[in-house]
């Protein structure tokens, strides 16, 4: 329990400084959206005033930070200059599905990883072990923006199997048929965010097991006549999942970062497509709003993954 609200501390200190620094940079950088002609060429100054005063933008910095801060503990994230919607309606509308993409992949990412680096490091410098190695150097070298378009040249305009774009087709039926349909529209850009991800992963795990196949204690276990599935089972993975687990903790912001791209070309209304629109039209309580939702979802992300290497390791405990 101690550990618990340890974690739970620093979580809040990191999104109050994740909060600061953000809200410093937002409003460092050059132009704004009530900057003058942006809205309206016609608006005269006075106009422009009274806008910044009815969002509160005519207070100083400071006080504009603090009411922020106390509105963002209630989870009221303000409201959008473009849209007058509530920033808070607006990503629970699409922070589903860019869970649902992010967590899908990393789950396949994990089970592939591990079955091709094993797969490599038991079978070193044969077939299977270069082609592993081929297929994880042509993962890192592609760009995630780049496949997407062959797949959608492909499998969308040439074969027609997957569309091309968007989240639901227009005569989709609801219940189980609606989600066999958004499984449908999701299928490439889940496929792009998943090759793209696989090669360094793959790298790494490969690494780690060819380590472990080298050590004292995995060659004592083999001369004792343990079997493969046995040395697997008690010594390879148990060694190579606290590093693995720690990794995918870390690799969550890049994930979430990803899907930006993805899902703007896709036509994925999610929240990376949602944080691209408001970076274009300079919306600055949504873009705050989605940096705070992430940078949460990242943390906690993280914390999980502390907590799962205490029960792989428990020597962690101790230390």
């Amino acid at each position: 329990m101690k550990l618990f609200f340890k974690k739970i501390g620093y979580l809040s200190l990191m999104l109050f400084l994740i909060s600061l620094i953000s809200f410093a940079a937002i409003h460092a950088a050059p132009n704004s959206f009530f900057a003058a002609g942006a809205l309206n060429p016609n608006m005269t100054p006075e106009v422009l005033e009274h806008l910044k005063a009815v969002y509160g933008l005519d207070k100083p910095l400071h006080i504009q930070y603090f009411d922020w801060i106390l509105n963002l503990v209630s989870l009221d994230f303000g409201v959008s200059f473009v849209t007058g919607q509530n920033v808070i309606d607006m990503v629970k509308e699409r922070i589903g599905v860019t869970l649902v993409m992010n967590i899908t992949s990393m789950v396949f990412v994990f089970m592939i990883s591990v079955y091709l680096g094993i797969k490599a490091a038991m079978n070193s410098d044969k077939l299977g072990d270069i082609l592993i190695k081929q297929l994880s150097l042509f993962s890192f070298s592609m760009p995630s923006f780049y496949l997407a378009l062959l797949l959608i040249l492909l499998f969308s305009v040439k074969l027609e199997w997957f569309p091309i774009a968007g989240l639901h087709s227009i005569e989709a039926k609801e219940g189980f048929a609606e989600y066999m349909d958004m499984a449908w529209h999701l299928f490439l850009p889940v496929f792009v965010m998943i090759f793209v991800s696989l090669g360094s992963m793959i790298v790494y795990v490969r690494s780690l097991v060819t380590e472990i196949l080298k050590s004292d204690y995995y060659f004592f276990a083999k001369a004792r006549g343990l079997g493969d599935k046995e040395l697997l089972r008690y010594f390879v993975l148990p060694n190579l999942m606290p590093p693995i687990v720690t990794l995918l903790g870390l690799s969550l912001p890049g994930l979430i970062g990803g899907s930006v791209i993805l899902e703007s070309i896709f036509g994925i209304e999610g929240m990376g497509q949602l944080f691209y629109m408001s970076a274009l039209s300079r919306d600055y309580p949504v873009i705050m709003g989605i940096l705070m939702v992430t940078a949460f979802l990242t943390l906690l992300g993280n914390m999980f993954a502390d907590l799962i290497l205490l029960k792989l390791n428990p020597y962690f405990k101790r230390t």
